[in-house]
């Protein structure tokens, strides 16, 4: 009978890897240059999640966010902005493999339960003794250091919980539901993706009206214990291990404040342009 092969993950040089400034990227998250192994690989994602905020100001700007690692460098390391999950991924990932690591570029479908659940999502699979785990640096609110690509996987860091179930050809990334229900954050197998792939899912995630990343402004800090979130106009910290408050509102004029606090820092022009937008005085992207 005829096998069924996983195709090979593009060379490193398929993306623009060497482009990457490793040391910037280093001083930008905190972290000194260590060996590959499990425990620097979980302190470089922690640090990069911790960071570098997780935010869609340039979609809501009229903008595709590029995949050009050197873009990518110039926004999140030197300008010291965020980004969504195809920025992050691929920074995180350019960045491991100047360092030693085996990374495998994946895509993952966010709310795999749901019908409008879309395949968008960019994970990365690193290697590294022997063991290979998830690292999900662009996921807003999602796991703070590496999981074991492992069935029944748990973690808590940080008092936030997930585990990673199997499901057929499909792994699970799952986190308790506020009833204490285990639900799917998204769900993925292990075939690696080419730059294309993220060509293709970052120009509907940035431009098609069915996508949440153009209907409002987007931003989330993820720390231990707790994840600070605006989402349009409500602003809201979220609490791992008690209660969270109620979210406020947040006025245009209160924006460049917030978004400081947030560890997003604007030039006029952006400021001035997301204020309009954020005011209700154009539409986004206009």
């Amino acid at each position: 009978m005829p096998t069924t092969r996983t195709p090979a993950s593009p060379p490193p040089h398929d993306w623009g890897v060497a482009t990457v400034d490793v040391d910037a990227y280093l001083d930008r998250v905190g972290v000194p240059a260590m060996r590959p192994s499990p425990e620097a690989l979980a302190t470089l994602h922690e640090a990069h999640v911790r960071t570098i905020p997780f935010e869609n100001v340039d979609i809501q700007l009229g903008h595709t966010p590029s995949l050009q690692l050197s873009d990518i460098t110039d926004k999140l390391v030197r300008r010291r902005r965020g980004g969504y999950c195809f920025e992050h991924g691929l920074l995180f990932a350019a960045c491991l493999e100047r360092l030693g690591y085996q990374v495998t570029r994946g895509m993952a479908r966010v709310r795999p339960d749901s019908p409008h659940g879309s395949r968008t999502h960019l994970v990365l699979f690193v290697d590294v003794a022997g063991t290979r785990f998830l690292a999900d640096p662009g996921f807003g609110s999602g796991l703070l250091m590496p999981l074991p690509l492992e069935d029944g996987a748990t973690t808590e860091h940080g008092g936030w919980p997930y585990r990673l179930r199997r499901d057929g050809r499909l792994w699970r990334l799952e986190k308790p539901d506020e009833h204490g229900e285990w639900v799917a954050a998204h769900a993925f197998d292990e075939t690696p993706q080419r730059p294309i792939d993220y060509v293709v899912a970052n120009h509907f995630t940035a431009t098609h009206s069915h996508s949440p990343f153009t209907q409002r402004l987007i931003v989330q800090r993820l720390d231990r214990g707790s994840c600070r979130k605006l989402f349009g106009n409500r602003l809201l910290v979220e609490h791992a291990t008690r209660p969270s408050g109620q979210p406020r509102a947040v006025a245009a004029d209160e924006l460049d404040e917030v978004l400081r606090w947030l560890g997003i820092v604007l030039d006029e022009d952006e400021l001035t342009r997301l204020r309009q937008v954020y005011a209700g005085t154009e539409p986004p992207g206009a």
